[in-house]
């Protein structure tokens, strides 16, 4: 865990999240599009686990997302469930032109919950909306389920990058607030959890100016 070298009181932020949902609803494409700009249309699916860091700016700091992409495919989820431990955010993703893997939401939150702290934040994802004229799950159906339970939702497409930033920042924005609150009623100025989960630390005793934050919504 790094932090501030200097008299100026820096803070860092290190955040989990977890990319989740059934075998090529995109995942890998999400991933690839926000931390390189790149898409592949011959992606392969995804072996094992892997994982990038991609640093986002949120109201002026310097946050550092480190995004596993957990493959969706059922031989590998004994792998895979170990990463979920300390993840702070999750995208769980559905294939809008795939029926099978919006019904597989449910069990991806049950699982998400099973290992992942209840305050984690979560958006739903509904990719792959560039495919309009094969769509199986309605935007609504995809905003309904997401109010059912409580998460951000938004449609997004990997190839032509509608709301791939957006859904990151939305989940990276809501940890960060979470966070946030929770250091206003510590009156501690150091908060460490576990290590690949969030680090925030603060080195100047003299930095006690606070905003309070406000949730973040779609």
């Amino acid at each position: 865990m790094g932090q501030d070298q200097g008299g100026g009181g820096g803070e860092e932020y290190l955040f989990k999240i977890v990319l989740i949902g059934d075998s090529a609803v995109g995942k890998s494409n999400l991933l690839a599009r926000f931390a390189r700009n790149e898409f592949d249309s011959n992606s392969k699916a995804t072996i094992g686990v892997e994982f990038q860091t991609q640093v986002v700016d949120i109201e002026g700091k310097e946050i550092k997302a480190q995004i596993w992409d957990t493959a969706g495919q059922e031989r590998f989820r004994a792998v895979t469930s170990a990463y979920y431990r300390g993840a702070v955010g999750a995208l769980i993703v559905y294939d809008i032109t795939r029926r099978s893997s919006f019904d597989s939401v449910k069990r991806w939150l049950e699982e998400l919950s099973t290992h992942c702290d209840t305050t984690a934040a979560r958006m739903l994802v509904g990719n792959k909306c560039d495919l309009e004229n094969i769509r199986e799950v309605s935007r609504e159906e995809g905003k309904t389920l997401a109010e059912e339970e409580s998460l951000f939702f938004m449609e997004t497409s990997a190839l032509d990058s509608t709301n791939v930033e957006a859904a990151f920042e939305v989940v990276i924005r809501e940890i960060y607030h979470n966070m946030s609150r929770k250091t206003l009623n510590s009156d501690s100025y150091k908060a460490e959890l576990t290590v690949n989960r969030v680090s925030l630390v603060k080195n100047n005793a003299n930095s006690s100016k606070q905003s309070s934050f406000s949730c973040c919504a779609t």
